[in-house]
């Protein structure tokens, strides 16, 4: 489980250093935009009929995400061993974003809508126009899900 021997505070500081690295310099757009998606399956529908969605399972997920877990559990095992592999599985789980929305409900956090600011008369037109800053409810739900993987990490350390 463990095969280098480290302490639980070195595992710990690994795994965060290895997480950033699958997080940041090896998530492509394509993973970033993609891996909280579910496949989605069309079922055939008569012409005429209105179309319906099928939403599959839980696990039914974009391909993005499970490269994108396959990249943190490889990394991970490089330190945890075989304990990498509930920690992908965990970061799937956390990218779906179901757990950060769920959490951000909870505690009734900042939802991220957008702040909006008036920037004054839109000339041709006599209408107000509105431009977003900065939105603080998605900074949230980013931190938020940062300490939901970092949290796993730390648990996996201390029981490994």
């Amino acid at each position: 489980m463990n095969p280098w021997d480290l302490s639980a505070s070195d595992l710990l500081v690994w795994g965060i250093v290895l997480h950033l690295i699958a997080d940041w310099p090896l998530q492509n757009d394509w993973m970033a935009n993609n891996k909280m998606k579910r496949r989605v399956r069309k079922m055939h529908i008569p012409p005429g009929e209105p179309g319906v969605i099928n939403y599959t399972k839980w696990w039914d997920r974009h391909p993005a995400a499970y490269v994108h877990a396959g990249i943190h559990g490889i990394l991970l095992a490089l330190i945890f061993g075989w304990v990498a592999i509930p920690l992908a599985i965990t970061h799937l789980l956390i990218d779906t974003r179901k757990p950060v929305v769920w959490w951000s409900r909870l505690i009734r956090q900042i939802q991220p809508y957008g702040n909006v600011v008036e920037t004054g008369l839109d000339e041709p037109r006599g209408k107000m126009t509105y431009v977003s800053l900065y939105d603080i409810g998605t900074e949230v739900r980013f931190w938020v899900d940062q300490v939901f993987h970092i949290f796993c990490v730390a648990i996996a350390a201390l029981l490994v």
